[in-house]
């Protein structure tokens, strides 16, 4: 249960704080700071923007320092953002719990959130980098092993490419030094590999009620073999062609009753495309409440433009089941017999 955040100097807001109760709804119309404060949410929950991946675009213009605290159940969860003023000329990100640094790795996760946005569309129709995303999006809240093996790998994979681009321009690889990244990409790249399978199997188990698709995983493995197989092109072209930095999936439809498939993305109408993130995101929220046994907060940001009546109330269903905080510029896409049991907080331009 997220009680309350507070944000200072985050993106348009110098300091406010807010209070959340089990539904919260916060109006406002386009520009007054609604998806501002989703990021910020989102930010407590996996000590990553969802908007950006320059942290110091999350600071309020000019400002050296913003903060954003959360009031989870007992916990104080803290992110401190600089933009290196401070801290001669470093930008960075502190994490806190209780006042207590973490490491990222054990700061992810102490709140679980699963977040729905009209942006969310791009993950089936624009590239598989989008895609990889998601994967870790749902499996670094849930799977600390995972988060160390991302960690890890993308650490040995930004080494071993220094190794092959000094390879590509002096002709010479050095093989020892190459033994050590490449051990390290194949052990935790395998580990991200398998994670991402059994997600991707959860997805194919699970009944749809919202959308009938299958995800198809296309996994990179990476092993030693693999490695020697592509070492000519790799050095050629100064970067590894193989591992889950690699890996895509795609979402594909059933065709009536021969239960042949397409690809969503190519085949499926806009509305398909909608539908089809949706289940995504519901079976996000399932896959989370099945590992760690309980539901994480649903943040639900400015949809209601994005998807018809139906659909609206298949996700207005899903209120009571856990927490949820809803943004929308109008109070009146909500029913009233649903509005009489939120919190509803207004924000002006």
């Amino acid at each position: 249960m997220l009680k309350s955040i507070s944000l200072q100097n985050f993106r348009s807001y110098d300091k406010k704080k807010f209070n959340f109760e089990e539904t919260t709804l916060i109006v406002g119309p386009n520009t007054s700071g609604k998806s501002n404060l989703v990021e910020a949410i989102y930010l407590l929950s996996t000590g990553k923007s969802f908007r950006t991946d320059k942290d110091t675009q999350m600071l309020k213009f000019t400002e050296e320092v913003g903060r954003v605290k959360g009031v989870v159940n007992a916990d104080e969860l803290e992110v401190l953002l600089t933009n290196g003023e401070v801290n001669g000329g470093s930008q960075y990100k502190k994490f806190l719990v209780n006042g207590v640094a973490k490491r990222r790795v054990d700061f992810a996760g102490k709140l679980l959130a699963v977040l729905f946005s009209p942006q969310d569309l791009e993950i089936i129709i624009e590239s598989p980098a989008l895609r990889r995303n998601f994967l870790d999006e749902v499996l670094e809240q849930v799977d600390r092993n995972y988060r160390i093996a991302s960690i890890a790998y993308t650490k040995a994979l930004r080494q071993r490419n220094a190794l092959l681009e000094v390879a590509r321009e002096t002709g010479q690889r050095n093989e020892k030094q190459f033994e050590y990244w490449d051990n390290l990409v194949i052990e935790n790249g395998n580990i991200i590999t398998q994670k991402r399978e059994e997600f991707t199997n959860f997805i194919n188990s699970s009944p749809k009620d919202i959308f009938d698709c299958v995800v198809e995983y296309d996994k990179s493995l990476v092993s030693k073999e693999r490695l020697v197989q592509y070492e000519r092109e790799e050095v050629a072209a100064g970067v590894t062609l193989v591992g889950p930095h690699r890996d895509d999936f795609s979402v594909s439809m059933f065709n009536g009753g021969d239960k042949t498939t397409h690809n969503v993305k190519f085949y499926g109408s806009r509305g398909q495309q909608r539908l089809a993130i949706l289940q995504l995101k519901m079976l996000q929220l399932m896959f989370i409440e099945k590992l760690l046994g309980e539901r994480p907060l649903f943040l639900l940001d400015d949809i209601f433009s994005e998807l018809d009546e139906g659909h609206i109330q298949l996700i207005l269903e899903e209120i009571g089941k856990q927490q949820t905080i809803i943004t929308t510029t109008h109070e009146e896409f909500i029913p009233r017999k649903l509005l009489k049991l939120m919190k509803v907080v207004n924000l002006q331009k």
